[in-house]
């Protein structure tokens, strides 16, 4: 049976543990949207391959972090989060997650399950989020998960996978995404540290070449993103910025 998870706050910051001492997200309590954790402002590196996804998919709602934000800054993007536990989405208003409305939904369900179910093309970004206290979970790694994520994204859909580098299962998860996205896969080097962010993107028609932004990553950045991982985490930042700016 899981561990009840740790919600401790700390002047302006709270954060969520499932075992003590490793955070697992975190929040600014005056700035509840702000992205505080560096593989959480990674992941919506996305962005440069689907800057304007109609409906977004989240694997694991944790604190919140990458609902509120998405919420915030995609104004026109419906959102589905998909939680396995019931008492993680229990502490919703304690991360001060909006409640549920016409483009925001948290559904308590099993994701690998939900996703095998949940037919083709329905998602235009699907982010992969989902641990538990002995880390990724098998399902969310296997080769059929992967091939359901693949099938419910839209042509031209972007997969972004957060996985710790030092995970056993690490390299064989990197193969089976790149396997099932017929190597239309990228990552930025270093970005969050011992988080590494993978993207994949679903190619708009059968057998197509990789789009312009996944070639550049992926072949002439040679996955290196600026070359060097603080560079790295500063382009993420000016994502968020751009995101930030188009709101406006």
């Amino acid at each position: 049976m899981s561990t009840p998870p740790i919600v401790t706050t700390r002047g302006d910051r709270r954060t969520l543990e499932f075992t003590p001492g490793d955070i697992q997200s975190a929040m600014r309590l005056s700035r509840p949207a702000a992205l505080v954790l560096p593989y959480a402002r990674a992941m919506m590196c996305f962005a440069l391959l689907a800057p304007r996804p109609r409906h977004i998919v989240m694997v694991g709602l944790g604190g919140g972090s990458l609902a509120k934000f998405c919420h915030r800054h995609f104004p026109r993007t419906r959102i589905t989060v998909l939680e396995v536990r019931a008492d993680v989405i229990a502490l919703r208003e304690q991360f001060h997650v909006p409640p549920d409305d016409a483009r925001l939904r948290v559904l308590h369900c099993d994701a690998a399950h939900w996703l095998a179910h949940a037919g083709d093309a329905g998602a235009d970004v699907l982010l992969v989020d989902g641990f538990d206290a002995a880390g990724l979970p098998p399902a969310l790694s296997s080769a059929a998960f992967y091939a359901h994520c693949r099938r419910f994204l839209r042509p031209g859909g972007v997969l972004a996978a957060n996985i710790f580098t030092y995970d056993p299962d690490y390299v064989t998860a990197v193969q089976r995404l790149q396997a099932a996205f017929d190597g239309h896969a990228c990552w930025l080097s270093g970005i969050a540290g011992n988080n590494q962010i993978l993207l994949a993107q679903r190619p708009r028609v059968a057998l197509a070449a990789p789009g312009r932004p996944l070639r550049l990553l992926r072949d002439l950045l040679r996955n290196r993103g600026l070359g060097a991982a603080p560079l790295n985490r500063l382009l993420a930042r000016c994502v968020l910025a751009w995101l930030a700016w188009r709101r406006h």
